[in-house]
This record gives structure tokens, C-alpha cells and sequence, in this order.
């Protein structure tokens, strides 16, 4: 299985050979270090950890900077990173070693998982696609709200009923999305489609 972690940068337009026109998202992906080797006598489950972005060691916890240490014994400056992560079911790799965008090519079928873009408290036509009330026929004030929620016998309102509340902020997996571009020297990886969240948003790809 092949994994990297990376930011989402932007997206534009790529042409393929046949000349159609695609959107195209750009991440700027890795380079990770492997941290950590977790094992079924120790940990009691079999995975990865890896570390992505560094960032100066002030800025991190000495937790964070001993963890480091101990895992990169053999660096001379283990460093800091902001983001540590898990990838289960990985067997083939030890500590120190890095993970780079080469490990992926083009035509590569990858799963994107990202944070979606917030978008605050939002009424259920936006929220859920309401299409709301009449606009004629002496209505007023309800062109966009939901309408009743629940009838008077029940005296109740039902469990999962779709009303108005925080919208955006989730987690969310986009499956089979193509690599078009393999940029090794700016550790970019482009693919056909969108991703979720907004510029920055910490993503995890998978093939």
C-alpha cells in the first residue's frame, strides 16, 4: 500500500494527451519520515507512524522533541514536526526512512481524505438543499424556512429530523481519483478532480 500526507495548494486546468481539458487539483505532498514501527508484541496492532512538515523545536512540546530522539536515534538533529500519523496494516518499512511523492506515478488510482471548508451555522435550504416555501399566494417570511417538524400527537420532534446547524468541518473521503502528474522536484502531486477543503488543509492520499 502506498500513503502520503500532503497540503492542498490549488487547483487549474490540465490537458491530457487527447487534448481534453481536466480539473486538476495541486498538493504539495511529503516528504515523511518514518517515526515509528508499531508491532503486535509491544503496541498490540501492526502499523506506521510517520511525521510530515517540519517546524523549529520551540515550537514543539519536549514530549514531542523526546519522542523524536528516541525514534531517530541515529540523526544527528531529530528535529520537530507539526503533524504525526498513523497508517495501519504496514510491515515493510523501519524507522528514519522517507516517503516521497516518486513513490507514486501517473494513472495511479488514490483515496483523498481531507477536513472540508467550514461554513458556520446555515439554514437547512443551504444546509440540506430545502427547496423552502411558495413565493406567492400571500407568503411571507417563509421563502426559506423548513416548514413544520414534527405533528401535535407525538408531542415530540422525530430523531434525525434536518434542521438548521454548523455546516462544513468534516471528514471527508474522495475514492478513486487519478494521478495526471508526478512533479518529483517540487514534491507535487496532481490530481484529476476535487479534494476537499480549502488551501492548507492536511490531506491524506492513498493508492
Amino acid at each position: 500500500m502506498k500513503f502520503i500526507l500532503g497540503k492542498k495548494q490549488h487547483m487549474m486546468q490540465c490537458f491530457l494527451d487527447d487534448g481534453t481539458a481536466v480539473p486538476t487539483t495541486v498538493i504539495e505532498a511529503g516528504p515523511l519520515v518514518v517515526t515509528q514501527i508499531k508491532s503486535p508484541d509491544i503496541d498490540g496492532y501492526v502499523a506506521v507512524q510517520v511525521a510530515y512538515e517540519e517546524q523549529k523545536e520551540s515550537r514543539a512540546t519536549k514530549a514531542h522533541l523526546g519522542h523524536m530522539k528516541k525514534s531517530l536515534p541515529g540523526e544527528e538533529k531529530a528535529g520537530a514536526y507539526k503533524h504525526l500519523k498513523e497508517f495501519k496494516d504496514i510491515e515493510e518499512m523501519a524507522a528514519g526512512d522517507r516517503i516521497t511523492v516518486s513513490a507514486f506515478k501517473k494513472g495511479d488510482m488514490v483515496t483523498v481524505t481531507g477536513i472540508s471548508k467550514g461554513k458556520g451555522f446555515q439554514g437547512v435550504v443551504k444546509r440540506h438543499g430545502f427547496h423552502g416555501g411558495p413565493r406567492s399566494h400571500g407568503q411571507k417570511h417563509s421563502e426559506r424556512e423548513h416548514g413544520s417538524i414534527g405533528g401535535g400527537l407525538r408531542n415530540k420532534v422525530p430523531a434525525g429530523m434536518r434542521m438548521p446547524g454548523r455546516m462544513g468541518s468534516d471528514r471527508i473521503t474522495v475514492k478513486n481519483l487519478e494521478i495526471i502528474g508526478v512533479d518529483v522536484e517540487n514534491n507535487q502531486l496532481l490530481i484529476k478532480g476535487a479534494i476537499p477543503g480549502k488551501r492548507g488543509t492536511l490531506v491524506e492520499i492513498i493508492g
